[in-house]
């Protein structure tokens, strides 16, 4: 681990747990001795970083010269933690990591009594049945996704039936009990959905099809709303 990359995992992890850390916390927590975070920390405070505390007290971020200061609206603070949590709720696991990170980040940037109104708010989201772990690292996924990607896997459709599908990854849809991709069908010439619970030895092929992600996409979009529009209808007659 380069020093650089250290002192920004040395950064996060303040924002991240409860203030004051014990430097013993932070040691461990980023797999170096007491030494070297006792030196890091004052590397920070050298570069703007107003951290309060000494050793055997623990650490307190006070102002990070990071990040400029956050303004918000009480509701737009509402709005924050009740999604993100939610995503902490459904979200795959390394999804689910980041929203409980940005949401420490978010609260360690806004005045105190908002603060407190992130850490006690009044919003929160539940769910019964949480949506099964999926068998493929979603994280490669997404990656695949936004790099444009084709992707190939194994797959077993609602009958039980395997077949081995290589597709154009879209998105992917966080959903109530099970969460979907969407993408393009190399075998099926088609757009399809994907449970994510279903997919399994996922692989990058190396294979671009950038720049028609985001044209495929609203295509997809705009087909899945005029067939749900007709059913609609259909049931209206």
């Amino acid at each position: 681990m380069t020093r650089t990359h250290r002192l920004f995992q040395l950064m996060t992890t303040l924002r991240r747990l409860p203030a004051p850390v014990r430097a013993t916390q932070l040691a461990e927590e980023l797999g170096t001795s007491l030494r070297t975070v006792y030196r890091d920390i004052d590397a920070l405070r050298g570069l703007g970083a107003v951290i309060d505390g000494e050793a055997g007290f623990g650490y307190t971020l006070i102002e990070d010269a990071a990040l400029p200061p956050l303004g918000f609206e009480n509701d737009e603070l509402e709005a924050l933690v009740l999604g993100l949590r939610d995503v902490a709720v459904i979200g795959d696991p390394a999804l689910a990591k980041a929203a409980k990170s940005a949401l420490a980040k978010i609260t360690s940037r806004v005045p105190p009594r908002q603060a407190h109104r992130l850490q006690h708010a009044v919003l929160d989201a539940r769910r019964f049945v949480s949506p099964t772990p999926p068998k493929v690292d979603v994280a490669d996924l997404r990656a695949a996704t936004w790099d444009e990607e084709t992707v190939r896997f194994s797959y077993v459709d609602g009958k039980g039936e395997p077949t081995q599908r290589e597709v154009d990854p879209l998105g992917i849809i966080y959903m109530q009990d099970t969460n979907m991709l969407m993408a393009w069908c190399h075998l099926r010439r088609d757009f399809r959905v994907f449970r994510l619970d279903r997919m399994d030895d996922l692989a990058r092929t190396g294979a671009s099809f950038r720049p028609r992600r985001v044209p495929m996409l609203r295509e997809y979009t705009e087909k899945l709303r005029a067939e749900a529009q007709a059913r609609a209808e259909g049931r209206a007659q």
